[in-house]
């Protein structure tokens, strides 16, 4: 078994306010949900308004497998208008 584990943290321009930050990373994590069936929360910086941690988790049976889901999440998130990529941390255990 191999767990993905991919860590972002997200600048989030439009944001002015604790609720505009829960509104934009809400369409995020459901996009993340839906479209590649993997786990994803906020993990950091929770009372930040204008910055986010978002973590992804894939499960499988194989890396390749993991390394391709969570690029393509990660290419996802890239192309979200809401959110800004700063910085990206990608493990396997």
């Amino acid at each position: 078994m191999v767990i993905g584990l991919c860590t972002l943290t997200l600048a989030i321009p439009g944001s002015n306010s604790l609720k505009d930050k829960r509104r934009a990373l809400r369409s995020v994590l459901d996009g993340l949900r839906q479209r590649f069936n993997v786990s994803a929360a906020e993990v950091g910086e929770l009372d930040i308004w204008r910055r986010a941690v978002i973590g992804i988790a894939c499960v499988s049976n194989e890396q390749k497998f993991c390394d391709q889901v969570l690029n393509k999440a990660l290419d996802w998130v890239e192309l979200n208008h809401r959110v800004e990529v700063l910085h990206v941390e990608m493990e396997f255990l």
